[in-house]
C-alpha cells in the first residue's frame, strides 16, 4: 500500500495474526481436547471463527471496506483504516479514546477470564479421573467450559465485531450447545439417577445468583408464609 503508513493503514500483519490464531487456537484445543467426530467439529467452527476474527483485525479488513463503500463520506471517521478506528465501536463513537479504553478493558476481562475458567475446569475434571464433578465450578454450571468458550467469543465480539463473524457466532453458539446435549445422554447412561439429579440442580451455562441450595432454602422458607 504505497503511501500509507503505519498509523494510517494498520493491515496487512498476517504474523500477527498468524501469532493470534494459533494462541486462541491452542489454549481451547488444549482444555477441551476433542476427541470425537462431532467435538472435532465443534472446535472447526471455534477455529475457523478465531480465522475470521483476526485475519480482519490484522490482515484484510473487510468488514471497513464495505461498511466505507456503503456508507461513504458518512462513515463516523475520517481514517478507518488506522488500527484504533478498526475497533468498530469506536469508529462509531467517532474514533473515541474513552469508547477505545471501555472496550479494550471489558473485552480483554472477557477473553482472558474465559480461558482462566476454561483452564479451572479443565483442571477438576483432569483431577476427578472420570468420576461425576458435581463440586467448585460444576456446583454453579453444568458446562463450565461452554460457559468460558462463550465468555471468550463475546470478548472477541466485543473488541472487533466483524459481519462474518456476527454471521458465525450464532452458529458456533448453536454447535456447542447440541454438543453439550448430546454429552448430557452420555452421563445420564453413565451415572443414571444421579446425573439427572445434578441436571435438575444445576443450570447449563448461566449461572444463578444464588447457589443452588440457597435458592432452595429461600424458596421452602416462603412457602412457610404462605
Amino acid at each position: 500500500m504505497h503511501g500509507f503508513d503505519l498509523e494510517r493503514y494498520a493491515y496487512g500483519l498476517w504474523p500477527a495474526a498468524l501469532v493470534s490464531i494459533g494462541i486462541f487456537v491452542f489454549f481451547v484445543l488444549s482444555y477441551l481436547k476433542p476427541k470425537k467426530r462431532w467435538e472435532w467439529q465443534s472446535m472447526g467452527t471455534y477455529t475457523a471463527f478465531v480465522v475470521a476474527l483476526f485475519t480482519e483485525m490484522y490482515g484484510f479488513p473487510l468488514t471497513i471496506y464495505i461498511l466505507t463503500s456503503v456508507l461513504g463520506s458518512r462513515y463516523p471517521v475520517l481514517n478507518p483504516f488506522s488500527h484504533i478506528n478498526g475497533h468498530l465501536w469506536v469508529a462509531l463513537a467517532g474514533g473515541s479514546t474513552t469508547v477505545w479504553i471501555i472496550v479494550m478493558v471489558v473485552s480483554n476481562i472477557a477473553m482472558f477470564g474465559g480461558l482462566i475458567i476454561m483452564g479451572k475446569a479443565w483442571g477438576q475434571l483432569h483431577r476427578a479421573g472420570g468420576q461425576l464433578v458435581t463440586t467448585g465450578l460444576y456446583r454453579r454450571v453444568r458446562h463450565p467450559q461452554y460457559s468460558a468458550l462463550f465468555l471468550i467469543t463475546v470478548g472477541m465480539l466485543i473488541q472487533w465485531p466483524t459481519l462474518v463473524t456476527a454471521a458465525m457466532w450464532p452458529v458456533l453458539m448453536l454447535m456447542y450447545y447440541r454438543l453439550a446435549r448430546r454429552e448430557e445422554r452420555e452421563m445420564e447412561a453413565r451415572f443414571g439417577q444421579k446425573y439427572i439429579s445434578y441436571k435438575r440442580r444445576v443450570p447449563m451455562f448461566l449461572p444463578r445468583l444464588a447457589p443452588a441450595q440457597s435458592a432452595a432454602g429461600l424458596k421452602s422458607r416462603v412457602g412457610e408464609f404462605r
